[in-house]
């Protein structure tokens, strides 16, 4: 059993570091938020009173937190994880940040650091069935892979480091468009008189089967599980996928891709969120192109 020194705990975050205490490890805690701390502390973790704390004399350092710009200013910054963790620890990110910034800490760091970002939602986070993507040295993510089996079900070394990023981002480039279309399509469904469950039943069967429609149908009833049963409370909020889709489309423009698609995406949530959708699941755009606003 390791011990580990977990920065960030939010709403990923907390479940991720109650699933390595679940799985036997020592978990030292720390986040700028005290009662994010307090909540995890009565699981078992024992609290430090800066990151800095919390990374000293651990074996493994994982930080997961909002924003690249975040991520940078606590390994590198003064008192930065980096100096701050021991010399044979393992270090890694499981924020979504931009791809540079994630190349930039790794090669920073001065030695093996992993950007391993995630995707399966606060429901992964919290049933430890998340999925990592992995950017790094070949025998770093071979050391993390007990401890990030821990936390998820599925491991895939991208690639040097920021290829976990890259994944991520396009990924969710990928879901978010796929979610807008099948928004559009339950929505002219329904005008049409065509009712969800015949749509869903031969959509879900045949050549437009999506993760997004089987497990984030955006509307009530086919999928008792979706946020379109619960008012579209958040598994992963449309503010995150907007954040994404920027990221992607800045990830896309140092590339030199024309991601047409990917920008329109960005423009529906970004839509959607300025009007006040950021908080509910990203499924719930269905709400705004079933009021025709998404134009």
């Amino acid at each position: 059993m390791a011990r580990i020194g977990f920065v960030g705990l939010g709403r990923m975050g907390a479940h991720m570091a109650r699933n390595l205490l679940k799985a036997g490890h020592e978990v030292v805690v720390f986040d700028i938020v005290p009662a994010a701390v307090d909540a995890v502390v009565v699981s078992g973790a024992k609290a430090a009173f800066s990151s800095a704390a919390a990374a000293q004399d651990a074996d493994v350092v994982i930080t997961m937190l909002p924003a690249g710009e975040q991520v940078r200013d606590a390994w590198l910054g003064q008192g930065g994880l980096a100096k701050a963790s021991r010399a044979d620890a393992l270090l890694m990110d499981c924020s979504t940040i931009d791809v540079a910034t994630a190349r930039d800490v790794a090669a920073a760091a001065g030695r093996p650091f992993l950007d391993a970002p995630v995707s399966g939602g606060v429901g992964g986070a919290e049933a430890g069935t998340l999925t990592f993507m992995v950017g790094g040295e070949a025998d770093a993510v071979e050391r993390a892979r007990p401890i990030l089996g821990a936390m998820g079900r599925t491991i895939v070394h991208c690639g040097p480091a920021g290829a976990g990023q890259v994944a991520k981002l396009c990924n969710n480039m990928m879901l978010a468009a796929t979610m807008a279309v099948t928004s559009e399509a339950f929505v002219m469904a329904e005008r049409l008189g065509l009712p969800a469950q015949a749509l869903y039943d031969v959509c879900s069967k045949s050549t437009a089967m999506s993760w997004a429609l089987n497990n984030s149908c955006p509307v009530a009833g086919p999928v008792p599980t979706s946020a379109a049963n619960r008012d579209f409370a958040p598994g992963f909020t449309a503010a995150l996928m907007r954040k994404d889709l920027g990221l992607a489309q800045q990830a896309a423009k140092d590339a030199g891709v024309d991601a047409k698609v990917g920008a329109l995406a960005l423009s529906l949530f970004d839509r959607f969120v300025e009007g006040g959708g950021g908080g509910k699941d990203f499924s719930g755009i269905i709400t705004m192109i079933r009021e025709g606003k998404a134009s």
